[in-house]
């Protein structure tokens, strides 16, 4: 199906998933969402109690039965769902499209970026041009910026979608409907998955 054009609003290591366990029945948050002060724009520690636990990352078994380095993205549950070898999944949690950005369909990462400038999309200056006017130009990358620590361009047919998988400065907005289609992450989420996504890897949009 195709995709409707919208647009959205030093590296960080990725953690193996056998450090996630903190040697009882729970994951070590603490250390998982902590701050990143290595980061180009040091990241705050994310409060990770104050969350629901169905948005926070964890290791899953596989749901979607796609080869691994798939990207599925679970639109109704809010979750994304990076596939492994074994039948395993690293799931996080996302935000998605609000009524009447939503979509669906197949895509492909072209290509990815650190704490990417974000350039709102002609449809973002016609909707809002009093606040997106004066960022045409582009802003730069940093903790104010809505695409936040990392974002994976999304193409379909070699041509870009406009849709983006990137961090977020509203990290409330994560298990909600509230972008404009593009999907979002915890910027500590969206960091691990950049380390373990490749360029090229395919994307499945589930409505």
């Amino acid at each position: 199906m195709p995709l409707a054009l919208a647009g959205c609003a030093g590296g960080l290591p990725s953690l193996d998933m056998g450090d996630l366990f903190d040697g009882g029945s729970g994951f070590d948050y603490d250390r998982i969402y902590s701050a990143k002060p290595e980061e180009e724009h040091p990241l705050p520690a994310l409060p990770w109690r104050s969350l629901e636990s169905t948005v926070l990352r964890r290791k899953v078994e596989d749901p979607t039965g796609e080869r691994p380095g798939t990207i599925v993205v679970d639109t109704y549950k809010k979750h994304l769902y990076f596939v492994q070898r074994g039948g395993q999944a690293v799931r996080y949690g996302i935000g998605v499209g609000k009524e009447g950005f939503e979509w669906q369909g197949k895509a492909t990462i072209a290509r990815k970026a650190k704490w990417p400038t974000w350039t709102p999309t002609p449809e973002m200056l016609q909707r809002d041009p009093k606040l997106n006017g004066p960022w045409a130009g582009g802003m730069p990358g940093g903790l104010q910026n809505p695409l936040g620590a990392r974002a994976m361009y999304l193409y379909q047919n070699g041509r870009d979608s406009s849709y983006r998988i990137h961090g977020t400065t509203e990290p409330r907005s994560i298990g909600k409907a509230m972008s404009s289609g593009c999907i979002r992450m915890f910027n500590h989420d969206v960091a691990d998955l950049y380390e373990r996504a490749d360029v090229g890897a395919q994307v499945l949009i589930l409505s």
